[in-house]
């Protein structure tokens, strides 16, 4: 392991940690954090980007050997103690592990969508604005199988620190793409082969009665106004059906509900 020694928070070798909260706000020109020891080895092991370095609390050096072997010979570890690493971000990090990693060049949405298989679930995502609903869903897409998660514009940023975070990793494993115009969304989805399931408290079928295609997107709305009237429209719609008096649920566990039931993954013997 490539291990540097950091006794100065302003040390220029680890300027892309510092002040990490501020700058989850401000964006870091092409780059994200992923913090925590799963994440870390989820950046590590699935490809999708590339980590360009780690800052790690030296009492939780030990018990990271296993992951860090996963990285380059020469992937730059740098090792402070709790005083200089919290200097160094701005608040106490009790989780002690950090990294950067790179985002690379957006996938455009046609392209990720022409690389999936024959049979693929898709989920669409469509004014999700809360970073732990974001974290949730793509937690949920990987725990069920999905192939890949489409945001439009309007979303937020699945690689901001707490929605990989809530994640478990997930969006840096998971494919994603956004997208602009939901019609042109549409109108690609369906020249592919895909069935398009709008889910919406004022479904009009219960999705229990609503069988998966060997293609399917499902799209899912913002907390309150949910999807569009005018998507609504264009779609088939899908409920869950809750007891009487209530009829709505927090997005990510509506997501859960649906993606489990459209999964056709290998129900356990």
């Amino acid at each position: 392991m490539n291990l540097i020694p950091i006794d100065d928070p302003q040390d220029p070798r680890v300027a892309a940690y510092l002040d990490i909260r501020e700058r989850d706000l401000v964006g870091r020109h092409g780059r994200f954090v992923a913090e925590g020891k799963v994440v870390l080895e989820l950046l590590l092991s699935a490809g999708r980007f590339t980590a360009e370095s780690a800052l790690i609390l030296e009492n939780r050096l030990a018990g990271m050997e296993g992951v860090l072997r996963k990285a380059p010979a020469d992937f730059p570890v740098y090792v402070a103690g709790g005083e200089v690493m919290d200097r160094i971000a701005g608040f106490h990090m009790h989780r002690g592990i950090v990294a950067i990693g790179v985002r690379g060049a957006p996938r455009p949405t046609e392209v990720l969508l022409e690389t999936l298989p024959a049979s693929a679930l898709v989920v669409v995502l469509v004014g999700i604005s809360n970073h732990d609903n974001m974290g949730s869903i793509f937690r949920n897409a990987a725990a069920f199988g999905a192939d890949a998660v489409l945001l439009d514009s309007t979303c937020c940023d699945p690689l901001y620190r707490k929605a990989i975070r809530v994640s478990v990793g997930a969006a840096l494993k998971v494919p994603f793409a956004s997208f602009d115009d939901t019609t042109s969304l549409i109108a690609t989805l369906d020249r592919l082969g895909f069935s398009q399931f709008a889910l919406s408290p004022r479904g009009q079928t219960d999705i229990r009665a609503a069988e998966r295609t060997s293609r399917l997107a499902l799209y899912l709305g913002t907390e309150g106004e949910g999807l569009p009237d005018a998507l609504l429209n264009r779609l088939r719609t899908v409920r869950i059906g809750m007891a009487q008096g209530f009829d709505s649920l927090n997005v990510a566990a509506a997501s859960a509900i649906a993606l489990h039931h459209f999964n056709q993954g290998t129900p356990p013997r």
